[in-house]
């Protein structure tokens, strides 16, 4: 099987990317055990603790990635340019277990997959 990454660009609120992504990798998970998620830009503040969508009304902010261990899915990454850009480099207890990689270590590791699929 190919393996297949999964970068997660767009943040929580405003549009359904994350949980389209999130359906799209649970379902890859099935089929395939070499499976990367990325999480770059604006796709960081997926994985920031302590939201409350409810309070802004939102309808596709899904907070369900820290299920991704019990899929088998345990190679997950955060660009640290992405987390020094959003002022995010001192938290630590985002809501998955994921290696902060450099830019250039990032984008070394995506190069090693077959597909990337983005959201």
């Amino acid at each position: 099987m190919k393996r297949v990454a999964f970068v997660f660009t767009q943040g929580p609120h405003g549009s359904a990317g994350g949980r389209e992504g999130l359906d799209a990798l649970l379902a890859t998970s099935a089929l395939s055990e070499d499976l990367g998620v990325f999480f770059i830009g604006d796709g960081v503040l997926q994985l920031l603790p302590g939201q409350q969508p409810e309070k802004i009304l939102a309808r596709n902010y899904i907070a369900t990635f820290g299920v991704l261990p019990l899929y088998d899915v345990e190679q997950c990454y955060l660009c640290q340019a992405s987390l020094q850009e959003r002022g995010l480099s001192q938290v630590t207890d985002w809501m998955l277990e994921a290696e902060v990689l450099a830019p250039d270590a990032l984008r070394q590791r995506l190069a090693g997959y077959d597909a990337v699929m983005t959201f």
